[in-house]
């Protein structure tokens, strides 16, 4: 035990590399499957080179924004004495990592489709294994880089500034050590804000010009052949829901652990580890996650045709939490003190622990990483009920589309504004539970407990996008109905772990943007936000506001690329003769180059948004006003967040419940009936919500509040500087009118 007391830091980033290599070895069995005849491959080449294409094209973009930015952060470092020019590489690696995880996740997805697709000629159960391992490995790959390189970027800098100097963990070394390290999770939360922004509106401006012009003017099913705009809508699936998803993921995984050892510097720890198991912990509960993520993968399969993919999805999930939970608790007894903890802050100057402070013990510790586990589990199941076939939510849109286009949008959004209501109460259980057992430690402890089985989660998130190419695939080559029944089987699954995905990551942001915001505020030097004050309830409305302007561009950006994308189906369906006959191949690669171009360049406003207001706000108004901006920030993001994804899932799942036939009032209705054309208009106007604006709100909230992180050390200088320039002038003010007193008598 006194080893690995010792030497449990060097043994976090082992975690990760457990997890690369089931990632590899995963990778390999899925590559070994068969992938169907020349048809099938001709359009799955055709889907991979359109990936890679937009990625290739992001990246020239984002290479720029690095350099910028890592320059700029070298620069920002020589500044302030707990800072250092080092966090430009932390930046840089966080930055790669985060694009890389993106980049492994999209070329598995796109091996995967087509396999799944030749799966399916045989069975549920076996196209069912090979899109689950392909999202399995997304799942690791991405868990398993963010913890090798936290790890090992906190290794070298604890190494650096806290060992070789002789500093304390509870001192300015550590928190010059962690300020650096917050340099990997801003390069990783701004790759994911661009990556989830660019590829949201990749995708949803090929899907809604898809939908448009040849399932509505056209009349042909969603992914026919013949539809210039389905390989770009199936390239999207990639962009967005795999590359963006897996960026996404990787920056709230890396955010949440920083944010709880920035807090657990703080505290006091006699601990057998020399104090520093509270900065440790969080990374160890990741590193137990990825173990049970990959043990609970194992039990996701079926036998026969009638199985429900859902259920098995579920029990591999729930395995991975409760086996999580279990070893959580003997790591938490093993590392933490067995007296009582608590903040360096709540000492007065003669160490003496302040009248009325909170303490907290190891057990609290637990209760809330518990608290944590439950607030996500019950975030996907409110998120399931609201977007799920079957439901009341979606059966009410179903019931109001057969008066129309018009009653199937009110319908759609009173959906997603009723679906704030639960997941906020659960938010606001979880935060008041988990700041009762261990303060604001325990708030960032229960995030960390949330996002332990992030692997898992991200698995049965990417199955959804593979298989729904694996359906476009069948679709287009032409395959027996049978093989289409099956991928539509699992593409109905995914939609809906594509909804709970997005309600367990803004679950996830709230909890950690509130422990970044609780960190941000000890590092600013402040000690509360009063929001009495003018300036800073200015700063809450305004920070109220953003999420909606940032909704909008978001929007507005997939409104102009559909427009030029339906524009575009139009001239060819018109101007090339025999693709409805079969006679002539559309021209896809027009279409994926409108989508490419338009989500390059609609992407970068809303980054500089996130990336900028912190920075004026902060350096202008000062931190407290800052963190009346962060409080609106946040409090809006997840509210807007919650209601856009839920409302375009029921939108989506609405429509597709017409595929297999429903009742209204008594008469069956099916597609291309008038009901079904009003649930096509309905999943239109929510396809920019549930996958552009809505997950896109998750990243903003925590890419926020981690910039306001980042400048924190330099706002509690000038703070200071402006504390010790008033008090001088109070002093020679005092001098003067001394002299004038002397002067008088």
């Amino acid at each position: 035990m006194d080893f690995l007391n010792t030497y449990l830091i060097y043994l976090i980033p082992v975690f990760g590399l457990i997890g690369i290599l089931f990632m590899i070895t995963k990778s390999a069995w899925v590559t070994a499957q068969p992938t169907g005849d020349a048809s099938m491959n001709e359009l799955a080449g055709y889907i991979a080179d359109g990936a890679m294409a937009f990625l290739r094209a992001e990246w020239k973009v984002l290479g720029y924004f690095v350099v910028v930015a890592a320059i700029l952060l070298a620069w920002s470092g020589t500044t302030v004495e707990t800072s250092s020019p080092v966090i430009a590489g932390s930046f840089i690696v966080g930055a790669f990592l985060s694009a890389f995880a993106g980049y492994l996740g999209m070329r598995i997805a796109t091996k995967s489709n087509v396999r799944t697709t030749q799966a399916a000629k045989t069975s549920l159960a076996q196209a069912l294994k090979v899109s689950f391992t392909g999202g399995t490995v997304m799942g690791l790959g991405v868990a398993g880089l963010a913890i090798i390189g936290l790890g090992s970027l906190f290794i070298l800098f604890y190494t650096m500034y806290v060992v070789n100097t002789g500093g304390s963990v509870n001192g300015e070394a550590m928190a010059k050590a962690l300020d650096v390290l917050a340099g990997f999770s801003l390069g990783a939360e701004s790759i994911a804000l661009f990556a989830r922004v660019g590829g949201g509106i990749y995708t949803k401006a090929a899907d809604v010009g898809a939908d448009l012009v040849g399932k509505v003017e056209a009349g042909i099913p969603e992914d026919d052949v013949r539809n210039p705009a389905t390989i770009a809508d199936n390239v999207g699936d990639n962009v967005g829901d795999v590359a963006g998803m897996g960026a996404d993921l990787f920056g709230s995984y890396v955010a949440t652990m920083l944010a709880t050892m920035v807090l657990g510097r703080e505290i006091v720890s006699h601990d057998a580890m020399g104090g520093i198991a509270p900065v440790l912990l969080p990374m160890v509960i990741a590193g137990l996650g990825l173990i049970f993520s990959i043990v609970g993968a194992s039990f996701v399969k079926i036998k026969e045709e009638t199985d429900s993919v859902q259920n098995a999805l579920n029990i591999g999930n729930w395995a991975s939490i409760i086996l999580t939970a279990i070893a959580t608790y003997f790591v938490v007894q093993w590392m933490l003190p067995n007296d009582t903890m608590h903040l360096t802050r709540d000492l007065d100057a003669n160490g003496v622990l302040k009248e009325g402070s909170l303490v907290f013990t190891k057990n609290g510790v637990f209760g809330s990483i518990v608290v944590g586990l439950v607030v996500g589990t019950l975030m996907s199941i409110i998120t399931e009920y609201y977007t799920a076939m079957g439901k009341r939510p979606v059966l009410s849109i179903i019931k109001q589309s057969s008066t129309g286009h018009a009653t199937n949008i009110i319908g759609g959004l009173a959906v997603g504004m009723e679906s704030t209501v639960l997941p906020i109460l659960v938010l606001a259980a979880g935060i008041y539970g988990s700041y009762f057992f261990a303060g604001l430690y325990g708030v960032a402890i229960a995030a960390a407990g949330m996002m332990a089985t992030t692997a898992m989660q991200l698995a049965i998130d990417a199955f959804g996008p593979i298989a729904d190419n694996a359906g476009g695939i069948a679709e287009m080559s032409q395959l027996p109905p049978e093989v289409r029944h099956r991928t539509d089987n699992l593409d109905a699954v995914g939609n809906t772990t594509a909804a709970t995905g997005k309600g367990f990551a803004i679950a996830s942001a709230a909890l950690t943007s509130l422990a970044l915001f609780a960190a941000f505020v000890g590092v600013a030097g402040i000690e509360h936000i009063d929001i009495y004050k003018a300036n800073v309830l200015a700063g809450l409305f305004v920070g109220g506001m953003i999420p909606f302007i940032f909704s909008a561009l978001c929007i507005s950006a997939v409104g102009r690329a559909a427009m030029a994308m339906v524009e575009e189906v139009r001239r060819q369906f018109r101007e090339i003769p025999g693709i409805m006959e079969y006679k002539a191949r559309p021209e896809y690669e027009k279409c994926v180059e409108i989508s490419t171009k338009a989500s390059i360049r609609e992407m970068v406003a809303p980054g500089l948004i996130a990336l900028i207001t912190p920075i004026i706000v902060g350096f202008i108004f000062g931190p407290e006003v800052l963190g009346g901006l962060l409080a609106g920030v946040t409090v809006s993001g997840v509210l807007m967040g919650i209601f856009q994804s839920n409302a375009g899932g029921a939108w989506d799942n609405a429509k597709k419940s017409f595929e297999k036939g429903v009742e209204i009032n008594g008469e069956m209705f099916y597609k291309k009936s008038e009901p079904h054309k009003a649930s096509v208009t309905g999943d239109t106007v929510g396809d920019p919500f549930k996958d552009t604006s809505g997950p896109s709100m998750n990243i903003l909230i925590k890419l926020m509040s981690i910039v306001s992180l980042v400048i924190a050390p330099h706002l509690n200088s000038a703070v200071n500087n402006s504390a010790h320039l008033q008090k001088e002038i109070k002093v020679q003010s005092m001098n003067v009118h001394t002299i004038k007193i002397e002067k008088k008598v």
